[in-house]
C-alpha cells in the first residue's frame, strides 16, 4: 500500500493508520531527513526478523539504527555517556546524524542478539518523528538501497513502492528523498569518531 503524507503538515488520520500497522507487526518504508528507510516497531520480534530478511541479513548480525522522537528515549537504550557527547547530540539532533552509543541490557533483548552498541537517530523529518511519538517507542531504521550501480539510494517513493510492495505493508510517500545517508559518529570511546561521512558535518556539533 502506498500512502501519500504531506511532509510539512502530516495528516494525523494517515499517521494513525501507519501506527496501527506498526503495532500489529507491520513493516513500513518511510522518509527521513536523509534517505528512505525500512522500519518496524522495536517491540515486534517477527517484524524485526522480516526487516532482516528484506536486507538479507541475520537479525543478530544486523546493525539497525533506532529512530527516536527526541533525546528522552535514549536513556532507556544506552549506558550513561559524557556531557560533551550529550551536548553534541543536542546540537545535532534533530538532524542527519547517527550516534553510536554503548547499549544497555534492553537492546540485546529487542534484537535477540548480543549487541553491545546501538545507533540512535532523531531525523529532522516530521513524518518519521510523529510516527515515533504516536507509537510511543522507537522504530527501526535501515536504508533503502538502489539496484543502480551509480545511485546508492532510491529517492523516488513510487519507484520504492514498485520494488518493495510485495515485501512491506506500507510505503509512505513523503516526497522525494535524498541520496546521501546520515553521518555516523562512534561515541563509544573517549572521543567522537566519524565512521561514515554523510549529510551531517562534524564541525556543526562542536
Amino acid at each position: 500500500m502506498l500512502i501519500r503524507i504531506h511532509p510539512d503538515n502530516p495528516s494525523e488520520r494517515l499517521l494513525r493508520l501507519v501506527v496501527d500497522c506498526l503495532r500489529q507487526g507491520g513493516v513500513i518504508i518511510y522518509p527521513t531527513d536523509t534517505v528512505y528507510a525500512i522500519g518496524c516497531d522495536i517491540h515486534q520480534p517477527r517484524a524485526v526478523q522480516r526487516v532482516a530478511q528484506i536486507k538479507n541479513i541475520k537479525p543478530d548480525k544486523a546493525n539497525f539504527s533506532l529512530i527516536c522522537h527526541d533525546l528522552s528515549h535514549i536513556s532507556d537504550l544506552t549506558k550513561p555517556f559524557t556531557t560533551s557527547i550529550y551536548k553534541a547530540m543536542k546540537k545535532g539532533l534533530p538532524g542527519p546524524f547517527t550516534f553510536i552509543l554503548n547499549a544497555n541490557n534492553n537492546v540485546p533483548k529487542l534484537f535477540q542478539s548480543r549487541k553491545k552498541t546501538v545507533g540512535i537517530r532523531v531525523p529532522d523529518n516530521r513524518i518519521a518523528r510523529e510516527l515515533v511519538r504516536m507509537l510511543g517507542n522507537p522504530i527501526i531504521s535501515t536504508s533503502v538501497y538502489d539496484n543502480d550501480e551509480i545511485i546508492e539510494y532510491t529517492a523516488d517513493p513510487e519507484l520504492i513502492h514498485e520494488n518493495y510492495q510485495q515485501l512491506v505493508d506500507i510505503v509512505i510517500d513523503g516526497g522525494n528523498g535524498g541520496n546521501q545517508a546520515s553521518t555516523v559518529i562512534d561515541c563509544t570511546g573517549d572521543e567522537m569518531e566519524v565512521v561514515r561521512e554523510g549529510k551531517g558535518r562534524l564541525e556543526d556539533l562542536v
